[in-house]
């Protein structure tokens, strides 16, 4: 499993122009496998951005990450795209699940552009959903979820590339209290299994968390002492 760094990391939106806003400023991080690490900080304090450019969906202004050793940050894009696709799993704070298909057909779209056999995928995703109790599920199409089970889908589909890093953008934003705390004993559980979880969230039943490893706060683009 992989340390992640983060080295003087530096992020500007519209740079050199009159609304050039510093998202991130300066960040020095070190983010240890098999852990749950929570950046905790209000809305607009530059945490979703910073988690963006840990897995590999947005590149900093300046500044070094690396992952295990190896820098990232100025890997080609075909290269960052192959790391992304093997190494990262993502949970979006929306779930981002694509209406009108099933949950197997969602579960499995991150599979598609690694080449894996049909069968060895169809097993994979069976797998998953009876893990997760969404066996019963796989042929619903996801609009007709509950919120628990979109949930849980949002997370088979992270886990369907076996990634060694899952991360998650606020995944308890859209759930009650109930939801959340499942949430948080399945995350447990991954760490459990040797997986590093990455997540961001404003959340007091999140960062108070006993299952949480680390947090991190994060204010106006800058680590908080």
């Amino acid at each position: 499993m992989k340390t992640i760094e983060l080295h003087q990391v530096c992020k500007t939106f519209n740079q050199y122009q009159p609304n050039e806003f510093h998202a991130i400023r300066d960040i020095d991080l070190r983010i240890e496998p098999r852990q749950a690490t929570v950046l905790k900080g209000p809305s607009g304090s530059g945490k979703t951005t910073l988690l963006a450019m840990i897995g590999c969906l947005s590149r900093p202004t300046s500044g070094r990450i690396t992952l295990g050793g190896e820098t990232l940050s100025g890997l080609p894009e075909r290269f960052m795209t192959e790391v992304r696709r093997r190494t990262f799993g993502f949970i979006f704070q929306q779930f981002n699940l694509i209406r009108g298909l099933t949950v197997s057909e969602n579960v499995m779209l991150p599979a598609y552009p690694l080449g894996l056999p049909r069968e060895r995928l169809g097993r994979k995703t069976a797998e998953l959903l009876a893990r997760f109790d969404l066996a019963p599920k796989a042929q619903l199409k996801v609009e007709f979820l509950s919120g628990g089970e979109a949930q849980r889908t949002a997370i088979c589909r992270a886990l369907i590339n076996d990634p060694e890093i899952l991360i998650a953008d606020e995944p308890t934003a859209n759930l009650d209290t109930r939801l959340s705390a499942e949430f948080m004993q399945l995350a447990h559980g991954l760490v459990a299994e040797g997986r590093t979880i990455l997540m961001t969230s404003h959340d007091p039943e999140v960062f108070d968390s006993p299952m949480i490893d680390r947090v991190v706060a994060i204010r106006d683009g800058r680590l908080e002492p």
